[in-house]
């Protein structure tokens, strides 16, 4: 797959700002690991190669389980995720599929007691995000790097 056009060159304060808003996200206080798993389980769900093999990298390296990286896509059946976690990922799947969960008022409830509401506006955020980033990458056909590493 060739890319179709280099967006932080084409519109380089458009991206700026959706860099901006990134980190203003990723800052706000919610744990590394959480945001990780939200991101890769988001950019699962929208087919994001180039995502999936960012966030899933960016996960191990802060220290993330293999395990829990593969299972994720089928979190619902493994028991390797905690209560809060599990609030988070059914929230990110309702709001990734939003056209057809409208999201739902029982993945909305289960927020509550792991996330304050604060949290869980920063958590819609997050997740907001990521998606705004798969389709930026998904459109424009980014790819993941091929490298000797793997």
């Amino acid at each position: 797959m060739t890319p179709r056009l280099d967006y932080f060159a084409a519109a380089p304060q458009a991206m700026a700002a959706m860099r901006a808003f990134e980190k203003a996200v990723v800052t706000s206080g919610l744990e590394h690991g959480l945001i990780e798993l939200v991101k890769t389980r988001a950019s699962q769900i929208n087919g994001c190669a180039y995502c999936v093999d960012m966030h899933t990298r960016d996960a191990r390296a802060a220290g993330e389980s293999e395990a829990r990286l593969y299972l994720l896509s089928a979190w619902r059946e493994a028991p390797h995720y905690t209560p809060r976690e599990r609030a988070a990922l059914a929230w990110t799947e309702a709001l990734t599929l939003v056209a057809g969960t409208r999201a739902p008022d029982a993945d909305y409830e289960g927020l509550d007691g792991h996330f304050t509401d604060e949290e869980k506006v920063k958590l819609t955020l997050l997740i907001g995000a990521i998606n705004v980033w798969n389709r930026i990458a998904v459109g424009f056909r980014s790819v993941p790097p091929l490298d000797a590493a793997r």
